[in-house]
């Protein structure tokens, strides 16, 4: 019970020194960031088309068209992806790889 007691009052009497520290009296904000034309953006750019019987999403990067995802009006949505860049779709069911890692219980308390 007193080690408790003596780890909970490090703890505390750590917080109250770290909240203590002073602050560098020069600190300036950042200015924030420009894109500049030249750089790529990393951000996708989603194109969505709403057609009678779907919904067909398109997602680009630097204008290379990767993956679609076509949500119809009845049934799951389903993704077409282009894993290896050369322009072939593949279907897959949903953007899960199916890869698992082995996990192993190596302590139990």
């Amino acid at each position: 019970m007193r080690l408790i007691t003596i780890l909970f009052l490090s703890t505390l009497c750590a917080s109250v020194y770290a909240a203590d520290q002073p602050k560098p009296a020069d600190l300036q904000a950042l200015p924030p960031p420009t894109l500049d034309a030249n750089e790529p953006v990393d951000e996708p750019q989603v194109t969505i088309t709403k057609q009678t019987e779907q919904t067909v999403e398109e997602y680009r990067v630097g204008g290379k068209l990767y993956m679609i995802k076509v949500t119809p009006k009845v049934g799951k949505p389903y993704y077409l992806v282009d894993d290896k860049g050369d322009g072939k779709f593949a279907r897959q069911e949903s953007t899960d790889s199916g890869v698992r890692p082995p996990r192993w219980v190596i302590l139990h308390f």
